[in-house]
This record gives C-alpha cells, sequence and structure tokens, in this order.
C-alpha cells in the first residue's frame, strides 16, 4: 500500500503516550482503564449471545442492537493492545504501518458506529410514527439490506481517505497525544500543510456524522411530535421509554466525539491530557454504557440474561446434590458392608 511508504523522516515510527504528564501514575491508571476495557468486553459479549441464542429477539430492533454491541466490540479490540502496552509495559514505539492500520480501523468503527445510530433512529421512527407499516417494511430481508448499505457506505468512506492519504508524508519520531493513533493527532505531523489537512479532516468527519446526527435530530422530531399529539399519557409516557436507550446512546457517542474533534483542530492551547482524557472517553465510554444501558431498560434483554444466569445456578446446584447423593450412596453402602 502506498500508504505506507510516505515517510520521509529518518525514524519510521510514532511514539505513543497515555496521559503525559502523569506517566508515574501509569499502574494505577490502568486498574480503572482495565476495569472499563473488561466491562466492555463482557457487556458487548453478553448482549451478543443474549440476541443470537434467544429467538424472540430475532427482531429489527435487537438487530441493531446486536450491530452496535459487535462494532463496540471491535472498536474496544482495535485499542486495546496499544493501550494497555504503554500503561503496563511503557511500550511506546509504534511503527508508521501499524500506526496506520489501527488508525483506519478506529475511524472505520466509529463511522460504523454512527451509521447503526442513524439506523435505530430509522427503526424507532417507524414503530412510533407508523406501527401498522413496521412490521411490513422492517422484515429480515430489509434489516439486511440497511445493514449492507452501512458497510458499502463505510467501504466508500475508507476508499475517500484512503486516497486523501496516498500522497501525503509525515514526519516519523513525533510524540503523538493518545495510546492510540487517532487521524487529528496524526495529521500534525504532516510535510504538507497541517493546517489545510486538520480542517479537511474535520470537514470530513463532521460532513459525515453531522448529515447521521442531523437525521437522527429529525427523527426525533418526528418522534416528539407524533407522541404529543397522543391523548392517554400513559401511552406517551411508554412511546417515550422506548427511545430512552438510543438517546443515551447517541449522546455518550456523539458528544466526545465532536469535543474532541473541536479540541484537536481549534484549541492549540488545550493541555495534552486533557485531549489524552477526551479521546479515551470518546472510544471507553460508549462501549462501557451501551451495553450497561441497553441491559438495564430493555426488559426482555434483562429477564433474558436473568434467566440465564439462573438456569446456570441451578444446574450447578443440582449438579452439587447429585454429587452429595451420590457420596451418601457410597457412604451407607459402605457401612451395609461393615455391618455383614
Amino acid at each position: 500500500m502506498l500508504i505506507f511508504n510516505n515517510t520521509t523522516s529518518p525514524s519510521s515510527n510514532f511514539l505513543l503516550t497515555a496521559f503525559p504528564g502523569l506517566e508515574r501514575g501509569h499502574v494505577w491508571i490502568s486498574i480503572p482503564v482495565c476495569c472499563l476495557y473488561t466491562i466492555a468486553l463482557l457487556g458487548n459479549s453478553m448482549i451478543l449471545f443474549v440476541i443470537i441464542t434467544n429467538k424472540r429477539l430475532h427482531k429489527p430492533m435487537y438487530y441493531f442492537l446486536s450491530m452496535l454491541s459487535a462494532v463496540d466490540l471491535c472498536l474496544t479490540i482495535t485499542t486495546l493492545p496499544t493501550v494497555l502496552g504503554v500503561l503496563w509495559l511503557h511500550f511506546q514505539e509504534i511503527s508508521f504501518k501499524a500506526c496506520l492500520i489501527q488508525m483506519f480501523f478506529i475511524h472505520t468503527f466509529s463511522f460504523l458506529e454512527s451509521s447503526v445510530l442513524v439506523a435505530m433512529a430509522f427503526d424507532r421512527f417507524m414503530a412510533i410514527c407508523n406501527p401498522l407499516k413496521y412490521a411490513t417494511i422492517f422484515t429480515d430481508m430489509m434489516t439486511t439490506v440497511i445493514g449492507l448499505v452501512i458497510c458499502i457506505r463505510q467501504v466508500i468512506i475508507m476508499f475517500f481517505m484512503f486516497l486523501a492519504l496516498k500522497n501525503m508524508s509525515f514526519q516519523g519520531g513525533q510524540e503523538l497525544s493518545h495510546p492510540f493513533c487517532y487521524f487529528a493527532d496524526i495529521i500534525k505531523y504532516a510535510y504538507s500543510n497541517p493546517w489545510v489537512a486538520s480542517f479537511g479532516g474535520m470537514f470530513f468527519q463532521l460532513y459525515l456524522t453531522g448529515t447521521d446526527l442531523l437525521f437522527i435530530l429529525l427523527s426525533y422530531v418526528l418522534i416528539l411530535r407524533t407522541v404529543l399529539s397522543i391523548v392517554a399519557p400513559k401511552k406517551q409516557q411508554k412511546a417515550l421509554n422506548t427511545c430512552v436507550c438510543h438517546i443515551c446512546a447517541v449522546t455518550v457517542f456523539y458528544v466526545p466525539m465532536i469535543t474532541l474533534s473541536m479540541a484537536h483542530r481549534l484549541y492549540s492551547s488545550t493541555p495534552r491530557v486533557l485531549c489524552g482524557i477526551l479521546a479515551n472517553v470518546y472510544l471507553l465510554v460508549p462501549p462501557v454504557l451501551n451495553p450497561v444501558i441497553y441491559s438495564l431498560k430493555t426488559k426482555t434483554i434483562r429477564q433474558t440474561m436473568l434467566q440465564l444466569f439462573q438456569s446456570r445456578g441451578s444446574s450447578r446446584s443440582s449438579g452439587r446434590g447429585l454429587r452429595e447423593e451420590g457420596g451418601a450412596e457410597m457412604v451407607g453402602d459402605c457401612h451395609n458392608m461393615n455391618y455383614v
């Protein structure tokens, strides 16, 4: 790939940093970070497992939720090696090729999550505003088509991103602001005009995610108009409760992303440690909170998880009971043999 040969610096590596200025506390900082990664991995894996194994959840709403969990899982795995490598082993050096590969994966899954959130907003819009047409429109085939469109859109986006970076040269040996490779952080070390490239990247990102966010806001304006037209207060509350999880997911994804993008490009005086915290919030908080929010607020998923844990607990207790009964029988047999 041509973009991997564009560094003209004597050193073709970058240096990763977790929290600049707090290097002595990396061991202690790694404890909550590891806990967050564990919650993200286990939570999203549990959501996927529950939706796949429970046939009652084979519906469009839960299909989109499984897509969101899969994207969050992939995003977590993408940043996990370098983050723990910096915090635990102080492995700061990363090759130019590996850095660009990680950057492509991070932005691929970030844009995918944005697209999935749009699909989920459209699902809520149809369920509330057109409930009679919902079952006929959102079939399994339609859900598959939406998933394919999301993937094709992402391939096109990454192709244009590849063309934009193909002829750019970067200064190697520079220290990045994060324990992973982020476009706004790397583009500062381009030999071409970094401001043009940086604001071009910001326009590209805001155009894509801004369009997605605009569609989501439009969906909720129409949903709110429909809900306000409902006379019964209980039905209004029930309709709005179905959107709470998605609103939380949209908030925890877009607010940190926009804040981090603006901090990198518009505020040159922003402390590096603040950029590091914002970046970790942007990439860690959504994968951590999404499964927690959906498992707590979605009754079907919560009940399925409780049934799963109860069935495992009962199987363990029954296994122990069988072992105890078997042991008692063996003791009784031994006593009988001694008596004879």
